[in-house]
């Protein structure tokens, strides 16, 4: 992958005892969740009402449904947040702040297909306006999350397989970017930098997105401004080629859940893929924890990965 920064204008320094990461900045913040004990479990009815369960802890060394096997294992937990909306062992998506401001960028993606390959260049900026970066002091948010990065544009130039295969064993997921949305914009796997839920703790802009630290803007879940998110038709393509697809089933209109899918956080059904209905492998979009990939279902693209990420996947026990 050709990963370069255009224009880097600012190095941010936490004044907090802690060292920014793969993801968001800041440090923790004075407000402890609330105390409430209910077991996580995949069966909905279970739930509290308004309520997702919370992915603290769920990463794995093997493949396993509603989890996600991470290629880091060991995490500094200095940096975690949190806020009123996480209670126990849940947390409250209505209840969540999120970053103040209406920012317009102009983003430049272009996806073709040919022959055995598809190609994504982008410069990473949304079409959506995004919220106001590095938080502002004056922003409610500021007192859950302190993240000081801007947003910076990238280049992103991929090249993936328009005909991916299923590996003969599951990947790691590593941290940084695994997948990218048909709209531009970067998608990382489902944890922070503390090892946390990064949807449920990280304040991010009302698209649920915001930057690292050399300001690539991401998303770690679905967001209200994602194409297709609530559709069955395509939102993006993880590193390893095979498709990323709204929350609904193509065949019965039904929203598809952590329970449907298997451990990498995908299924083989019917899908429009480069303009054809076929029955392929895909990953879906759930509301739930881990939201986009459990793990790489096919090889991960050697060239599309950055050294650190080749590391963390070489590394994995």
């Amino acid at each position: 992958m050709k990963f370069t920064i255009r224009n880097i204008l600012f190095i941010a320094f936490c004044t907090f005892t802690v060292t920014l990461a793969a993801c968001g900045g800041g440090g923790s913040n004075s407000q402890a969740s609330t105390s409430t004990t209910i077991p996580i479990t995949l069966d909905r009815s279970q739930w509290p009402a308004g309520a997702l369960p919370l992915g603290d802890g769920l990463t794995a060394l093997k493949p396993t449904r509603g989890e996600v096997m991470s290629c880091v294992t060991s995490f500094s937990k200095s940096a975690s947040h949190t806020g009123p909306w996480i209670q126990g062992s849940y947390w409250y998506p209505a209840q969540k702040v999120a970053v103040e401001g209406s920012v317009n960028w102009v983003g430049d993606t272009q996806v073709s297909t040919s022959g055995s390959t598809t190609t994504i260049v982008s410069n990473n900026l949304p079409e959506e306006p995004s919220g106001v970066f590095p938080i502002q002091t004056t922003d409610p948010a500021y007192q859950y999350d302190t993240n000081p990065n801007y947003i910076e544009a990238q280049n992103i130039d991929l090249t993936l397989p328009s005909n991916p295969q299923v590996a003969a064993s599951p990947t790691c997921v590593p941290m940084g970017m695994i997948g990218f949305a048909v709209n531009g914009i970067a998608i990382y796997n489902a944890l922070d930098d503390a090892g946390d839920d990064a949807v449920a703790h990280e304040t991010q802009d009302s698209c649920h997105a915001h930057p690292q630290s050399v300001g690539q803007y991401h998303y770690h879940g679905p967001s209200p401004c994602m194409p297709n998110v609530d559709t069955s038709s395509l939102v993006g393509y993880a590193l390893d080629g095979f498709g990323i697809y709204g929350e609904k089933d193509l065949a019965t209109g039904n929203t598809l859940q952590d329970t449907d899918l298997d451990t990498c956080h995908g299924i083989t059904s019917t899908i429009l893929w480069h303009g054809q209905q076929v029955t392929m492998y895909h990953y879906v979009l759930t509301e739930e924890y881990p939201y986009t990939l459990g793990c790489f279902k096919g090889a991960p693209v050697t060239a599309d990965l950055t050294a650190e990420q080749i590391s963390e996947i070489s590394n994995f026990p």
